[in-house]
């Protein structure tokens, strides 16, 4: 059995488009909580001044780094994939920068990753979201789930979940077999490792108040919904080629989000 981890042991991976607003804060806070702690800052093409910040902050703090991010390999799944395969601790945390993830739930995980593969944080309270994203992340969850239990491999209570640690050497070794077959366009980088996530793996969750943004703008729109979809095998991707055929907008995909996971009840079980 590993002994209590502690933030020496850690690689904190926070993704980052257009984060200036908060990412100071977020590294000043996240610093001060967990001294030693390395944080890698992945930002996926920013055109606010946030890569800048955080430079000259590593200049200072050489536990900070940052990855420029290609710009033809966009996507926040990318984001996180790039962030896991550049860290050198035997643990990671995933975690927006944005404040929605509290800083002071990292220990939570962090203390559960002595005895688990994976580490979930699950949205106690969504109630921060609008009610329309609320609804979308019902569904998409719901979809999830399905597709998960349909292929036999664990799922969690949240597997739309940006809030997760787990164990370097395994999840980059997912990525190094099967990060190919990953959404790297995508949002939900969870859902795609626990596709690939051994059947045995040992998992435990959290849970955690989702918080309001400190600063800046959300990046949700409909697009989440398709690549969602898209993650879901061969099935899943033919229906969101449907769905982007005939429905444009937000609210016609999140209705129809709705419908495919009734279908998906059907067909996958």
């Amino acid at each position: 059995m590993s002994r209590q981890p502690t933030a020496d042991r850690l690689t904190i991976i926070l993704p980052t488009y257009m984060e200036k607003a908060n990412i100071a804060e977020m590294l000043g806070t996240l610093t001060s909580l967990y001294p030693g702690v390395r944080i890698i800052v992945a930002d996926d093409n920013s055109t606010d001044g946030t890569a800048e910040d955080v430079e000259a902050i590593a200049l200072a703090n050489p536990c900070v780094s940052i990855i420029r991010r290609n710009p033809g390999d966009r996507g926040l799944t990318a984001s996180v994939m790039e962030g896991i395969e550049n860290a050198s601790t035997e643990f990671f945390v995933v975690m927006d920068a944005d404040f929605q993830h509290p800083p002071a739930a990292v220990k939570k995980i962090l203390d559960k990753l002595g005895e688990n593969d994976l580490v979930v944080g699950v949205r106690y309270s969504k109630m921060p979201l609008k009610s329309i994203r609320r609804h979308a992340s019902g569904g998409a969850q719901t979809l999830a789930s399905i597709y998960l239990m349909s292929c036999r491999q664990p799922h969690t209570h949240d597997n739309m979940s940006g809030f997760f640690g787990g164990r370097t050497k395994l999840f980059q070794e997912i990525i190094q077999q099967s990060g190919h077959k990953f959404e790297r366009p995508g949002f939900k980088v969870l859902f795609d490792f626990l596709k690939f996530m051994p059947r045995n793996a040992r998992i435990d969750e959290i849970r955690f108040d989702f918080g309001e943004r400190k600063g800046g703008e959300s990046k949700l729109n409909s697009r989440i919904i398709l690549s969602v979809l898209r993650q879901c095998g061969i099935l899943g991707r033919g229906l969101a080629t449907i769905l982007e055929v005939f429905c444009t907008s937000h609210a016609g995909r999140v209705a129809g989000l709705f419908i495919l996971a009734l279908l998906a009840v059907l067909l996958f079980l």
